[in-house]
């Protein structure tokens, strides 16, 4: 990890899910959440402010869903990782995200085992993807 704590946006709706990661990740040295918001227009506005080295970004989200602020967000912010983390875990899904340049997809039935280990593979340079097992 670098000496300065990598700064992460963090794009969720649902408030719950928010406070979760926002708790797992709290606890890890290294990391730092500068911001967070609640839909996809936000979350490419932001991007392209703060150009963040880490985005953990859902699928489902007002006014923009994940994958089309994905899209924006490459152009705005070409050097932000994005990690998925959605309930959504179709293979088509997990596939498009990847294809859209993502470094990871997270389960958020799988948050709690996951999302730290796929944070730190996706700020290595590796890939992460959630399996679909319970």
């Amino acid at each position: 990890m670098p000496d300065n704590p990598v700064p992460i946006l963090l794009v969720e709706d649902f408030q719950p899910f928010r406070k979760l990661i926002r708790t797992l990740l709290d606890g890890k040295p290294g990391l730092q959440i500068i911001a967070e918001v609640a839909d996809g227009q936000e979350a490419v506005h932001r991007a392209a402010e703060l150009k963040p080295g880490l985005i953990l970004l859902d699928i489902g989200l007002p006014s923009l869903n994940g994958l089309d602020a994905a899209r924006q967000i490459r152009e705005l912010s070409p050097d932000s990782k994005i990690l998925f983390v959605s309930q959504e875990f179709s293979p088509e899904i997990v596939q498009e995200a990847m294809n859209l340049g993502a470094s990871g997809y997270v389960l958020k039935r799988r948050l709690a085992s996951d999302l730290l280990p796929a944070v730190d593979a996706v700020l290595r340079g590796e890939t992460f993807i959630s399996t679909t097992a319970p």
